[in-house]
C-alpha cells in the first residue's frame, strides 16, 4: 500500500449516469468533500465524455477513465496516448501481454490499470467463461504479469487484495471497486466494506450507488470520507 496517497484522494466517486449535465450536478453537489472521480462507458456514449473530462480538469478534480481499453495491441496503445496532456490521472485497460505491453509503452503521464476480475464476476461466471481456475489464482496472475509489462496497477477486489500484496508486495496501486455496505442486493458479488479494503491492502475504492443514491450524498461521502481516514489513522 502507498502511504503517500492524500487521504481525500483515496475515495474515487463513480459518475455512472447518462449526461454529463448530470454528471456535473454529482460533482456540484458533493463539493469539496470528494476530489477524485471516474467517468465511464456510460457517460462516453452520451457524446460529452471529453467536454466533461475537461470541465473536471478545471474544477481541480482528479480524474479516472475508466474504458477500459480491449482491442489490438496498436489500437490500445494509440488509444492510452490520446490521453496524454488531458488531466487523467487513471485509464483502464483489460487484456492479454501484448495489450498490456502497448498500454504501458504508450501511457506517457497517465497511469495504467490493469483490470483483473470484475467484480460482477463470481465463480460460477468464470465457469462460464472458460476459466479453468478459482478467482484468486486469475486476479494473481493477471496482477503479476501487469506489473512485469509496466502497468502501474490493478483493479481488483478487496478480497483478493491482500492475498496480491502479500505475493506480489507494495510496488503497485489497487484501486477496489464493489465498495458496499454489509447488506447488499444489487449486481455486485464479490464486495467488501470500505475498511476491509483498505485493511486487505487498497490503496484507493470507488463508490458509486451507495454515495450517488443515498438520501444526502454529501453526507454520505463525508462520512466515508471520516471512515478512511479513521483507518489510516488507527
Amino acid at each position: 500500500m502507498n502511504n503517500e496517497i492524500n487521504i481525500n484522494e483515496r475515495l474515487i466517486v463513480a459518475l455512472d449516469v447518462p449526461t454529463a449535465q448530470q454528471a456535473k450536478a454529482v460533482v456540484q453537489s458533493l463539493g469539496d468533500s470528494v476530489v477524485f472521480y471516474k467517468i465511464g462507458l456510460e457517460l462516453f456514449m452520451s457524446g460529452e465524455y471529453f467536454e466533461l473530462l475537461e470541465w473536471l480538469s478545471n474544477q481541480n478534480k482528479k480524474i479516472f477513465v475508466d474504458l477500459k481499453f480491449f482491442d489490438v495491441p496498436a489500437t490500445v496503445g494509440r488509444a492510452v496516448a490520446q490521453l496524454n496532456g488531458k488531466g487523467v490521472t487513471f485509464a483502464t485497460i483489460h487484456g492479454n501481454d501484448s495489450i498490456m505491453r502497448a498500454a504501458a509503452e504508450n501511457k506517457g503521464d497517465v497511469k495504467v490499470l490493469a483490470v483483473t476480475v470484475l467484480t460482477s464476476l463470481d465463480r460460477g461466471d468464470l465457469d462460464d467463461l472458460g476459466f479453468d481456475c478459482n478467482v484468486e489464482s486469475l486476479v494473481l496472475s493477471r496482477a503479476k504479469r501487469a506489473v512485469q509489462l509496466g502497468c502501474d496497477g490493478v483493479v481488483a477486489s478487496g478480497h483478493e487484495a491482500q492475498a496480491m500484496r502479500e505475493k506480489l508486495g507494495n510496488s503497485f496501486m489497487i484501486v477496489t471497486p464493489g465498495i458496499r455496505p454489509i447488506d447488499n442486493d444489487d449486481d455486485q458479488k464479490r464486495v467488501v466494506t470500505a475498511a476491509q479494503a483498505f485493511e486487505n491492502g487498497a490503496d484507493y475504492i470507488v463508490v458509486g450507488r451507495p454515495i450517488r443514491d443515498a438520501e444526502d450524498p454529501k453526507q454520505a461521502a463525508i462520512t466515508l470520507q471520516a471512515e478512511i481516514a479513521a483507518v489510516f489513522s488507527g
